[in-house]
């Protein structure tokens, strides 16, 4: 599993939403260009950047891939015994290119 202080220069690859989440239960995830589907503004695909069970470590740690995304999604994957999964949405905001 790879930790917030790993020193990545290039973006890893899109993933569905399914697949993040099945990837990183109960954790915190940074998403970058996330991609979402108009009708209903659901979150489908994007780049996860960040993960940790922690939000101060994504919070507090230098975030180098930052600045290769136009925007990011983050979220807590809160897995839950009766469905099997869940989210719940903090913070979306985009980082304008200068």
């Amino acid at each position: 599993m790879k930790s917030i202080e790993d020193s990545v220069t290039a973006l890893p690859e899109r993933r569905s939403i399914e697949d993040i989440k099945k990837s990183y239960p109960d954790e915190w995830i940074l998403v970058g260009d996330h991609e979402k589907d108009e009708r209903d503004m659901e979150f489908r695909t994007g780049i996860v950047l960040y993960h940790s069970p922690d939000k101060r470590e994504l919070a507090y740690r230098p975030k180098p891939l930052l600045k290769q995304v136009k925007s990011t999604y983050l979220f807590f994957n809160r897995v839950t015994p009766r469905t099997g999964s869940g989210r719940a949405i903090v913070s979306i905001y985009s980082i304008p290119k200068e």
